[in-house]
């Protein structure tokens, strides 16, 4: 495929999410900007939540994992399942009861204004990080296949994906992305099934053949019993995957701003079922394309893997122009599904968690600093972005992703969970210190225990970290109930 295609299809694509601003933004208001009014269909908030929890990584990671992990990935899969449910019964009722902006107001009204700025702070700490691998992975992509040909080096590349998603968010916010997830959504899926069938045609499967041949496949192995000690074992994986759930989308407010943004606490519930259903289907699908992937690959003698397997075999081993063109555009929705709800909760959490500008200034001093903000957010991914290009070596990107999580959302899991399950208060200016410690003690128990133990964490690590936490929590804790 050629860059000036390619280029047209980032024109094409970036024209549409322009013309929606244009149509849901003709607001601007902070509450368009922070909550959309709360007039949003939970139907499109459920559909759009699809492609931001998939974004970039699992749309080129988890195909590419496959070959070296089988289906290991759908045990943390199914451990979603649970988390979700905890987030539907649990978390959105006290959200929706509490009338918040940001889920993180919670921990000042629990435990003081120390303890609320710690887990805003951790959660802009790891959404940074987390949108930035994200969006990484695709720019990186996207620079490989068209700007190095071109000779544009890979930090404009950047700036300016990054320049265009906050045009088309700067106004209203969550208001828009509501609705250009929503698309984002239907171009993922759409290039997951083009590509599926021009794969499975090429090896010469029938559509009712393909579900067999996926099985009878070594790497189709998706349960692992044997080995306690490894980072693999299901139990590890599926409680880990509850886990991740809860705290990658129950406990963040980039996930948790969307449900906010329903009319109702039902309707909020509602969409967290049919999310979880349709979000379980579609990364088996997605683990299923990674076995053809690899197959294909072996088939034809392409040295692609991990991360590099999906991009090359869709644009440069001759399958066909459609499923290029499918490709590109699923590969450019992930890049900005990952990133504008990314930049819209940065703003909202700083804005509201950080400076408080809800409590301090009025209507237009806070509109002119939530935009001044939302700058500030943009340029930081730029930054961090452009970091990972010299960090990051060929791992793939969700395993990493993942183990990260469990450093920064760990405190949020240990923080949450002293709040709702007991009726303890603490000292609260000491709990910024129990939640930068556990981290650091997680850090070290894990590579003491595979040094002299032979025993993995993986992303098992979130629980640990939770659980110093919390018992740093109940070492500060006080007398007073």
């Amino acid at each position: 495929m050629q860059p000036t295609t390619i280029l047209l299809l980032i024109a094409g694509y970036f024209i549409t999410l322009m013309l929606i601003s244009y149509f849901t933004g003709k607001g601007g208001s902070n509450e368009d900007f922070f909550k959309a009014s709360k007039q949003s269909p939970w139907y499109l908030v459920a559909f759009g939540m699809i492609g931001a929890s998939l974004s970039g990584v699992t749309f080129i990671s988890v195909p590419g994992w496959v070959e070296a992990s089988q289906f290991s990935y759908f045990q943390v899969v199914l451990g979603y399942t649970v988390g979700y449910a905890v987030i539907s019964l649990v978390l959105l009722p006290l959200y929706y009861r509490l009338n918040l902006t940001s889920i993180y107001t919670y921990l000042e009204g629990r435990f003081g204004v120390a303890s609320y700025k710690t887990g805003a702070s951790f959660f802009l700490l790891s959404r940074v990080v987390g949108a930035s691998f994200r969006l990484y992975l695709v720019a990186n992509v996207l620079q490989l296949l068209v700007f190095d040909s071109m000779q544009v080096p890979f930090w404009v590349t950047v700036t300016i994906t990054i320049l265009l998603i906050w045009l088309y968010t700067f106004k209203s916010g969550i208001k828009t992305i509501v609705w250009t997830d929503t698309l984002q959504t239907l171009f993922m899926l759409t290039a997951l099934g083009v590509a599926i069938y021009f794969v499975s045609t090429d090896l010469g499967l029938q559509p009712g053949g393909i579900f067999n041949f996926i099985a009878e496949s070594d790497m189709s192995q998706m349960f692992f019993f044997d080995n306690w000690k490894s980072e693999d074992f299901f139990f590890k994986q599926f409680i880990s995957g509850a886990f991740i759930a809860i705290v990658m989308t129950g406990l963040d407010q980039d996930m948790m701003q969307k449900n906010l943004t329903c009319r109702s606490l039902k309707d909020a519930q509602k969409n967290m079922f049919w999310f979880t259903i349709v979000l379980t289907v579609v990364n088996f699908v997605f683990l299923a394309l990674g076995v053809l992937l690899t197959v294909y690959a072996q088939k034809n003698g392409i040295e692609a893997s991990k991360d590099d397997l999906f991009p090359y075999i869709a644009t440069k081993s001759g399958l066909g122009f459609g499923i290029a063109i499918c490709f590109i555009l699923g590969l450019i929705a992930a890049a900005y599904s990952s990133a504008d709800s990314a930049l819209t909760s940065l703003t909202t959490s700083f804005s509201i968690d950080i400076l408080g500008i809800e409590k301090k200034y009025d209507q237009a001093k806070q509109i002119a600093i939530r935009k001044k903000i939302h700058v500030a957010a943009s340029l930081v991914l730029i930054l961090v972005i452009i970091g990972f290009k010299y960090l990051i070596a060929d791992e793939s990107v969700i395993a990493r992703l993942f183990v990260f999580a469990g450093y920064t959302y760990g405190p949020l899991l240990g923080l949450y969970a002293f709040g709702l399950f007991t009726k303890w208060q603490v000292k609260d200016r000491f709990v910024p210190v129990a939640a930068v410690a556990s981290p650091i003690l997680g850090y070290i128990i894990s590579q003491l225990t595979l040094t002299y133990l032979n025993f993995e964490f993986g992303f098992f690590i979130l629980i640990l970290n939770g659980l110093l936490t919390f018992l740093g929590l109940v070492i500060i804790r006080t007398q007073k109930h």
